[in-house]
């Protein structure tokens, strides 16, 4: 395994070191820049740990493949980037109705289509939530340093094996390429997680029913229990049932599971929101720079303020909304056009004019064009 203590590390490698000692023990991909390292590392490292690495003949596949481990009861991964990801996401939208854990990361790149393959960009914001068909439940994160890349990979594991939610580790170019240290911790030190195995025997299991946390027990195949999985709406015995009753009460159930449980997965950070006039809402790599911009603005008076979701989707929204109430003015740096901001628009309503600072050249974020941007709502322009 890794070596505990401070470490060099890359973010795609961090990736990789804390999916093992999460317990991952399969991954199937296909190479694609920016996140190939992933692959790569990883066709080395889990032999190492008894695991299993294959390289599919196309992104579907591989979303396919890393399904169908996690049915037999292993913690299993793919990466990808933006067209990759764009393949995945009907294998993705499977993984969600038949509430399969799955970790996907995708490391973001300039797009559409195959656009800058080397270059930064959070254009798959929108996809990560949106990108499979039907209302689906679906986690995203999105870190801002190495060091929290590591911890995000962590919590993506243990994200998907407590709900059974397919979880998205979003990545930018930026932030798979960049060294940081990053301090490995001991893995007896880590609070790891694994599904909730069956408390009935084989004849009486059904492999939906729900115990009243919206969160199904999960049996592995091959270990004598019935467990028939398909992409129909089924009832708790997972055979297929499109009923009008039975499709709403599994609708209603694999959504509801997450309104339920939103301790287990919401992340986020603020500072200096106690008396902001002007809210940051940043995410990614261009959060250090809006770090950067902010403390110099703080310096000069301004009064400016923080507020950072690292779990993208589902979006905190009761906590933007409550911070919505004291500021006048909300920007959002992003390298995009302004899907986050969107989403901001539509959280906070009325209550605060909302400004998007936005890169789509491929280029990453200098803290002056930010603290430019601050200036110019300081000054009213």
């Amino acid at each position: 395994m890794s070596k505990v203590g401070r470490r060099l590390m890359q973010g795609n490698e961090a990736v990789v070191e804390a999916a093992l000692v999460a317990g991952c023990r399969f991954f199937a991909g296909y190479p694609i820049t920016p996140s190939t390292e992933i692959a790569e590392l990883l066709a080395t490292r889990l032999p190492q740990v008894g695991g299993r690495f294959i390289q599919m003949e196309d992104e579907i596949a591989s979303m396919g493949a890393a399904i169908g481990a996690s049915l037999t009861g292993t913690k299993s991964m793919t990466a990808t980037s933006g067209p990759g990801f764009s393949l995945k996401q009907e294998n993705l939208g499977f993984a969600s109705l038949t509430e399969v854990p799955v970790v996907i990361v995708d490391v973001q790149r300039m797009g559409p289509s195959t656009g800058m393959p080397t270059a930064p960009s959070q254009g798959d914001v929108m996809q990560a939530r949106w990108g499979t068909h039907g209302d689906h439940p679906i986690v995203a994160m999105a870190p801002a340093s190495v060091g929290e890349t590591y911890e995000a990979t962590v919590r993506a594991f243990n994200i998907s094996e407590t709900l059974r939610v397919p979880v998205v580790l979003l990545l930018d170019e930026v932030i798979g390429h960049m060294r940081e240290g990053v301090r490995v911790p001991d893995p007896s030190d880590l609070d790891l997680v694994d599904r909730k195995p069956p408390s009935k025997d084989p004849g009486d299991f059904l492999p939906y029913a729900d115990d009243g946390s919206g969160v199904p027990e999960m049996a592995a195949f091959g270990t004598g229990y019935r467990h028939h999985v398909t992409g129909l709406f089924h009832d708790e015995t997972g055979f297929p049932d499109m009923s009008p009753r039975t499709a709403d009460a599994l609708m209603r159930r694999i959504m509801g599971k997450m309104e339920k449980n939103p301790d287990i997965y919401r992340w986020l950070e603020t500072d200096g929101t106690e008396d902001a006039d002007i809210l940051m809402v940043t995410y990614g790599s261009p959060s250090q720079a809006s770090r950067s911009a902010m403390n110099r603005a703080r310096r000069e008076g301004i009064k400016i303020g923080e507020f950072r979701p690292i779990t993208l989707w589902p979006f905190p929204e009761e906590e933007l909304r409550s911070l919505a109430d004291e500021v006048d003015t909300i920007l959002v740096p992003e390298m995009n056009l302004g899907q986050l901001r969107l989403e901001v628009e539509r959280v906070v309503g009325c209550k605060a004019q909302v400004r998007g600072i936005n890169r789509t050249d491929g280029d990453i974020f200098k803290p002056d064009e930010i603290y430019t941007a601050i200036r110019e709502v300081v000054q009213g322009e």
